[in-house]
């Protein structure tokens, strides 16, 4: 049980992530607990780096926190401060001009945007805060499966910032516009509770019962055929973003009838 080979470990120790790949199974965990998993655009290539290099076998992504939270979003030093060793901070990426910033900016994104990807399921599983980059990684996973002590919150217009992570689609798709609007521009905490009641989280358990809790969810989410996890994963996203009825029918359509032909070929028909 490793990270695999082709990943540069170098890489991964600058981004402050461990990668483990047990069977269909990778678990990959933000860790740097001395400052709340706070992030660098090198965590975020580190991330697009796994996603990039995860084998056809891994169906289940595993997103976690090394100590009490999940991650406490960009890291303090990339606002001001002395600027951290290898890392652009936010002038330096301003200086680029509009074309050049936009492009570093969207290979940044890439680091989460592969968790929405059908190919294979994605868990967030989050304790404590996950505050700004941290709520839009937990946002880029299919489930969310947190304690009872998350304080989720989207700190970044109260910086003078944007959310530019990937993180506004699924918040609207999760809560809706009007309360994903509230949330982001008061930058107020949401904890467990609200989080479960509007749907935030999938699951709310006790702090010593998250692992437990996301093993059985793996479990059950490795026993469906990939192809029709992978069909059925689309065919949600497709609905979610506004297809029309017509254009969802047939999309359902065209899916079964290549579920059908698979399991033809399996049984030998």
């Amino acid at each position: 049980m490793s990270a695999p080979t082709t990943i540069d470990a170098g890489l991964l120790k600058r981004g402050g992530v461990r990668l483990v790949v047990d069977g269909p199974r990778a678990t990959i965990t933000l860790d740097r607990p001395d400052v709340l998993n706070a992030q660098t655009p090198s965590t975020w290539v580190a991330l697009r780096t796994i996603g990039e290099q995860l084998g056809p076998d891994v169906r289940v992504v595993v997103v976690r926190g090394s100590g009490r939270a999940f991650s406490a979003g960009l890291h303090r030093q990339m606002f001001a401060g002395p600027p951290l060793e290898g890392e652009p901070g936010l002038a330096e990426i301003t200086r680029l001009g509009p074309v050049e910033g936009a492009a570093r900016i969207a290979d940044f994104q890439e680091g989460f945007r592969w968790l929405r990807d059908p190919d294979r399921v994605t868990i967030a599983a989050v304790r404590g805060h996950a505050i700004g980059a941290g709520f839009q990684l937990a946002l880029a996973c299919d489930f969310r499966v947190a304690t009872d002590d998350v304080k989720f919150r989207m700190a970044e217009t109260s910086l003078g910032l944007v959310p530019d992570l990937g993180g506004t689609l699924p918040l609207v798709r999760l809560v809706g516009y009007s309360r994903a609007a509230e949330i982001c521009l008061t930058g107020r905490w949401v904890d467990a509770d609200e989080a479960l009641r509007i749907g935030l989280a999938n699951a709310v358990v006790p702090g010593d019962g998250l692992d437990a809790a996301v093993d059985d969810l793996v479990a059950q989410l490795l026993r469906p055929l990939p192809g029709a996890v992978r069909e059925t994963l689309a065919l949600l996203a497709s609905a979610a973003d506004g297809a029309s009825e017509q254009e969802q029918l047939r999309a359902e359509r065209e899916a079964q009838l290549r579920r059908m032909t698979e399991l033809s070929t399996l049984a030998g028909l």
